[in-house]
């Protein structure tokens, strides 16, 4: 007859591997010396202004000459036919000064809040936090559709397969909450990227985000359950135990190996997680008025509403990057307007007040000065229609992007587009700089954020990148 020690000992390299081979599909191994437990929080390369991070992305793309970029030229040259540098056409045929009919912004423009900062009528409840907004106007990308430009916003490349910017950020920093994951997408899409926008890559295992509900779909599903909802909480605490005892027989025959670790822990972090993710995740648990603030209750905002919501709660909890996508599973995602530019204000009706609500809340419960609240996709569009059609189509030339609170400036316009909205200008910030710079105000250098892989130290900004220090307070 074998003991239970013997057993365990026995099958430790059958059962027990079966369970690791799933999790450890990879290749990287952490660091020598680093912690037993891979998302213990680190410390810092230098005093941090924030903690955190809430990634509002509007997935294909919103018109910046339709909501922030003021440009009268637009309205002056309207219908006619100008000559432009239009990304997609200097791809495919590489052709500059292309003949395109100039567009003017469909909803009107004029100064807002106390800096008097031009925004349109797109956003109209975001308008009232727009003296809490630092706003880039100069931002450049990589990738001209949506695939390769979502991967590159996410993991700073547009095709090979790299880490995802929350995966970096928890590898360098760890977590706040050891019960609940560092790094959670809420509705993430299935396309332009998928599971790679939120995955580990060569980074260990642990790292990777979790995906909770699914681009599109029901807020009511985007939640972490009960995994094991039909056997009793005895049941489910000797399955757990039986588990922890195989991993530590695996380590015991392997120590040291940094990527069994990661794995055990993330066995741990999941019991852990499902009694705890659940009740963090529960709105019903907020006060009217809060979720009021949000939009929930009102059938257009209801559903983005309850996914800010959630951010604020599952930020307010620890975790440390928490990304919300607005968009869909389609072949064109919810922002992506080639022929009917006039769809962009039903998007914005959905995500307007709980945008404006989560700004307030964070602020209102001292939160907002150490959280990152970021906003923006993939690439702008362009200022002319697409096609001489209704529309606009991709510019990763120029667009405009902004952030709240960690210690960027409220209420700053910085850099510039060319007359039109075409192509950035002044103060020009590529998207490795964004990455830079908010890496920077978490406390993490961008040069020194590395991981050896392959035979080379890799980083999320590649060669590239620099902290753009006019932003920030």
């Amino acid at each position: 007859m074998l003991s239970r020690r013997e057993w365990l000992s026995q099958t430790g390299c059958g059962f027990g591997a079966l369970a690791l081979a799933g999790l450890a599909a990879h290749d990287g191994r952490a660091e020598p010396g680093r912690s037993p437990n891979p998302l213990a929080a680190k410390k810092e390369h230098h005093p941090a202004k924030a903690k955190r991070v809430i990634f509002l992305f509007m997935q294909g793309g919103v018109s910046h000459v339709d909501s922030y970029d003021y440009k009268p030229a637009l309205d002056k040259e309207d219908g006619k036919q100008l000559k432009f540098d239009d990304a997609r056409v200097i791809a495919n045929t590489g052709m500059r000064g292309s003949s395109q009919r100039v567009m003017k912004p469909l909803w009107k423009f004029a100064k807002r809040g106390q800096s008097g900062k031009w925004a349109s009528d797109l956003f109209p409840e975001v308008n009232g936090v727009i003296d809490d907004l630092c706003f880039v106007h100069s931002m450049r990308t990589e990738g001209v559709a949506h695939g390769p430009a979502t991967l590159f916003l996410h993991c700073g490349s547009t095709n090979f397969v790299r880490p995802s910017f929350g995966s970096w950020a928890l590898y360098g920093l760890g977590s706040e909450n050891a019960n609940l994951p560092g790094f959670i997408s809420i509705a993430p899409s299935a396309g332009n990227g998928g599971a790679r926008n939120y995955g580990n890559a060569f980074l260990p295992a642990i790292y990777q985000g979790t995906p909770v509900g699914r681009a599109g779909g029901p807020a009511s599903d985007a939640t972490i359950r009960n995994l094991a909802p039909g056997l009793s909480t005895s049941a489910t605490q000797e399955h757990f135990e039986l588990l922890r005892e195989l991993n530590a027989e695996q380590l015991k025959a392997k120590p040291g190996d940094a990527e069994l670790e990661a794995v055990a822990a993330s066995y741990e972090l999941a019991w852990r997680m499902q009694k705890n993710a659940p009740d963090v995740m529960d709105i019903a648990k907020e006060a009217k008025e809060t979720q009021k603030l949000y939009g929930i209750g009102t059938k257009e905002t209801d559903n983005f509403g309850r996914q800010c919501l959630m951010a604020r709660r599952l930020s307010e909890a620890g975790v440390r990057f928490v990304q919300v996508t607005y968009g869909d599973n389609s072949a064109n995602p919810a922002w992506d307007q080639h022929s009917n530019l006039p769809k962009h204000g039903e998007h914005a009706r959905a995500v307007d007040k709980p945008i404006a609500g989560l700004i307030a809340d964070l602020k209102r419960r001292g939160l907002l000065e150490d959280t990152i609240v970021w906003w923006g996709g993939e690439f702008g569009r362009t200022p002319y229609a697409e096609k001489n059609g209704t529309g606009r189509d991709h510019n990763p030339g120029g667009f405009t992007v902004w952030l709240a609170g960690g210690g960027f400036k409220p209420g700053l316009s910085f850099g510039a587009t060319d007359e039109f909205g075409s192509a950035a200008t002044d103060n020009k910030v590529h998207m490795h700089d964004l990455h830079a710079t908010i890496l920077h105000q978490l406390g993490l250098n961008h040069e020194k954020l590395t991981f050896k892989y392959a035979g080379r130290d890799f980083r999320l900004t590649d060669v590239h990148g620099r902290v753009v220090k006019e932003v920030l307070g």
